[in-house]
């Protein structure tokens, strides 16, 4: 990655990645894959005691689902949202600290996203535009462990240049759309963290 334009906006964060990296796609949250966000907004699953994870104005996430009808289902696919989320803000600068990022990160997931965010910073820049995050399903493993699928449409998301505000636009490609499989487990304190990311980009299954 040698140039802003080369950073994409989906964040993995995990050991294997087919795609989730440069144009073709390498591992989550350590190549040119980056996620959109949400403009000022609080974090889905807002709860006391949790970080508030609020966005520029010119940042939007869109999740489409998240109600099943099963509590502990909804419960995984909100932490989910908020860990795209507090990656996002990790990014634009509005949790300069990663508290949120460090909140819904453990694991490898949170090694990657922490070099993720960095690449970005080393490259001087921030996302703008909006991602729409569609086809979520939870697959629960047990009491403290769950699997989460879902595609990503970055088609309208972009990386800006933070000192000009220059925004890197690129054309919608099938490489606009990745497919994430992540790996989520319960800690102490109830949180459903996101420990594994595999992100493939350009997934028949994301196509529109």
């Amino acid at each position: 990655m040698t140039t802003v334009t080369a950073l994409c906006l989906s964040a993995c964060g995990n050991d294997n990645d087919d795609k989730a990296g440069d144009s073709n796609g390498k591992i989550a949250g350590a190549q040119t894959d980056k996620e959109t966000s949400a403009s000022p907004e609080t974090s889905p699953s807002a709860v006391s005691g949790r970080p508030k994870i609020e966005l520029p104005s010119d940042v939007k996430r869109v999740f489409e689902g998240g109600k099943t009808g099963d509590t502990v289902k909804d419960a995984v696919l909100a932490d989910s949202a908020d860990r795209m989320g507090a990656i996002d803000a990790a990014i634009t600068g509005t949790d300069p600290k990663g508290e949120a990022l460090a909140y819904y990160n453990t694991g490898k997931a949170l090694e990657s996203a922490l070099s993720w965010v960095a690449q970005w910073k080393k490259a001087n820049a921030t996302l703008t535009g909006e991602t729409r995050y569609y086809d979520r399903e939870v697959t629960l493993k047990g009491k403290t462990s769950a699997v989460v699928i879902f595609c990503a449409d970055e088609s309208k998301g972009f990386s800006k240049d933070k000192t000009t505000g220059k925004v890197a636009k690129t054309p919608v490609t099938k490489n606009s759309y990745v497919l994430y499989n992540t790996r989520l487990d319960k800690n102490p304190d109830g949180v459903w963290q996101t420990s594994q990311v595999i992100a493939t980009r350009g997934a028949a299954r994301c196509q529109p």
